[in-house]
C-alpha cells in the first residue's frame, strides 16, 4: 500500500497550513482522500488553502505559542489519525542583539508548542496514528546569527525521541529540511539564483530541495508504521559539508 493510498478516509491535522510547505502537504493529503483540519495563525491563509483542496477541510485558527489555543484546537478537532506541524517563529540575528521575548517565542513555537500538542491531542489519536514535526538543518550545521534556530531545531529532534517513548504506540517523527526553494529565499531578489546555485554545487545531492521533497518525506513518516522517534533529513546531504 502506498503512503498516499493509506491516507484515504483518514483525518489529518496540518498546522501551518497557510505556509507554502503546509499548503502543499494539505493538497497532497487531500488528493489522497484524507479529511483535513487546517490550523494556523492567519485564518485568511487557511481559507485560501481550503479553497484549493480536492476534499473537505475544517479551518481552526491557532496560536501554537499559547496552551489555551492548543487546548481549543483539541476540543474542535476531535478524533484524528495524523498531525503534521510546520510551525516556526525564527529569532535570527547576532547574539548581542537577541531579544528575550523573541527567543522565548521561538522556543514556544518549535519546542514547547509540539510538547503541548502532544499533551492535549495524544488522547484523540486513532490507532496507527502519528505526529510529525519540522526540525531543520541548522541544528546539525549551525552558522553565525542562527544560534536560536540551531538550538530550537536540535531540541525538537530530541523531543520527538522522548515523545515517541512517552506516548507510544503513537508514532512521533520529525522532518529536517535543508535549503529548499519554497519561496522563503525570494527575499534575496536578484541574488537568489546565485545563492541557490552555490548551495547546489556544495550539496552531495548537487541540487537544492523542493516542497515536493518535503511532502514525500512527510507522507513516508505518516505511512510507515515502523518508523518512530526518527528525524528524516531532507537536506541533500547539506548537513555533511
Amino acid at each position: 500500500m502506498s503512503n498516499t493510498t493509506a491516507l484515504a478516509g483518514q483525518r489529518l491535522v496540518v498546522i501551518g497550513a497557510g505556509s507554502h510547505t503546509g499548503r502543499r502537504i494539505a493538497q497532497a493529503a487531500s488528493a489522497a482522500g484524507a479529511d483535513l483540519v487546517l490550523a494556523g495563525p492567519d485564518p485568511r491563509k487557511l481559507e485560501w488553502t481550503a479553497g484549493e483542496l480536492a476534499g473537505s477541510a475544517q479551518v481552526i485558527p491557532l496560536d501554537i505559542t499559547d496552551e489555551g489555543s492548543i487546548a481549543g484546537l483539541a476540543k474542535e478537532t476531535g478524533r484524528f489519525d495524523h498531525l503534521v506541524s510546520t510551525a516556526a517563529v525564527p529569532a535570527n540575528g547576532p547574539l548581542a542583539g537577541l531579544d528575550l521575548a523573541a527567543v522565548q517565542r521561538a522556543f514556544a513555537a518549535k519546542v514547547i508548542g509540539p510538547l503541548f500538542l502532544a499533551k492535549h491531542l495524544a488522547g484523540q489519536v486513532n490507532e496507527g496514528g502519528s505526529f510529525t514535526f519540522f526540525s531543520g538543518v541548522a541544528a546539525w550545521r549551525p552558522s553565525p546569527e542562527r544560534t536560536v534556530m540551531a538550538t530550537t531545531n536540535g531540541a525538537l529532534a530530541f523531543l520527538v525521541q522522548a515523545l515517541a517513548v512517552e506516548i507510544a504506540p503513537i508514532r512521533v517523527n520529525a522532518v529536517s529540511p535543508g535549503i529548499v526553494d519554497s519561496g522563503a529565499w525570494d527575499r534575496l531578489g536578484a541574488d537568489k539564483e546565485a545563492f541557490l546555485r552555490g548551495v547546489a554545487e556544495r550539496n552531495p545531492a548537487r541540487r537544492v530541495g523542493t516542497a515536493d521533497d518535503l511532502v514525500q518525506a512527510v507522507l513516508f513518516a505518516i505511512g510507515n508504521p515502523f518508523v518512530t522517534g526518527t528525524v528524516l533529513h531532507v537536506d541533500g546531504g547539506g548537513r555533511l559539508v
